[in-house]
């Protein structure tokens, strides 16, 4: 065979894996175009979910009116764009994890495949229980202290002049709050991916859970600034998402040394790991102590 042929040949599979990847990019892809049409055609009824929380802070104050305001001409339309953005992301996310796993699996052993699928199940599981956190707990925590900021003005008659004040009302813009709400909730479903991302790094023998435990103060100062990054500037929020994030990481590294005990097990049940087994013998006890002495 020539040199020619043998290039052609190695050329080959590269090609038809890039043909399944182009597959898999256009199958995603259409998913995510069917659920943002879908979310575009009913974003009426989403955007009055997500404002729940923020109408429900406003009646506790005795605010009968939750409207929103649009600032812009076009933002209305921009507000329908962003929630159909969401939503089909949301909606195709298990299609487009289905296509993940169909490209990557050829190339896995079956042990590999049966260790990872479960870390693709759990991973959209503790983003939905994040988002729903911050939806059903953080977000009314938080907006209710914003709207604490609010003041009462004083009604002109042109006698009491000097006593008189300028009120505050909370008018809010539709683009904004959504903003801020899509922030909650992306933010704290991320977060809740640190569990899978590090009990999968430990899977693959890539942390230790004494590792993890002897860097836990930098893991703090992490965390710190994570939660100053991803939140408006409130203290009850940070406190909340740095609590949050690491006991996370406690149970990060609880899972970790799960993991590393069923390896342990594993390898003492093949025989490639037996050297407690071995200190049973007097002697080598012995020539042990000897050699620590």
């Amino acid at each position: 065979m020539s040199a020619d042929d043998e290039i052609q040949d190695s050329s080959a599979p590269l090609i038809e894996h890039l043909a399944e990847l182009r597959q898999r990019l256009i199958y995603s892809f259409v998913a995510f175009i069917i659920g943002m049409i879908i979310c575009f055609t009913i974003w009426n009824p989403i955007f009055d979910f997500l404002t729940h929380p923020l109408c429900s802070a406003m009646a506790l104050r005795g605010h009968s009116d939750c409207g929103l305001i649009l600032i812009k001409l076009q933002e209305g339309f921009f507000v329908a764009i962003s929630i159909s953005l969401l939503g089909g992301l949301v909606l195709s996310f298990p299609i487009i994890g289905f296509q993940m796993w169909r490209f990557v699996a050829p190339g896995l052993y079956k042990t590999e495949k049966n260790a990872f699928l479960p870390f693709i199940v759990a991973s959209p599981f503790m983003f939905f229980l994040g988002a729903s956190f911050a939806y059903y707990v953080v977000t009314p925590l938080a907006f209710d202290f914003f709207l604490g900021f609010q003041q009462t003005g004083s009604v002109l008659d042109g006698e009491d002049v000097d006593n008189a004040a300028a009120g505050i009302a909370f008018q809010g813009s539709a683009q904004e709050y959504l903003s801020l709400t899509i922030k909650f909730i992306v933010a704290f479903g991320m977060c809740f991916q640190l569990p899978v991302l590090l009990t999968l790094m430990g899977k693959a023998g890539l942390v230790s859970a004494e590792g993890l435990g002897n860097v836990r103060k930098y893991a703090v100062v992490a965390i710190l600034v994570l939660a100053a990054l991803v939140t408006p500037p409130d203290v009850i929020t940070q406190v909340i998402l740095f609590v949050v994030v690491y006991g996370l990481y406690e149970v990060s590294i609880f899972l970790v040394s799960r993991v590393e005990k069923k390896r342990e097990q594993k390898l003492r049940e093949e025989g490639f790991y037996d050297d407690e087994d071995d200190f049973d013998d007097p002697m080598l006890k012995e020539f042990d102590d000897d050699r620590k002495e």
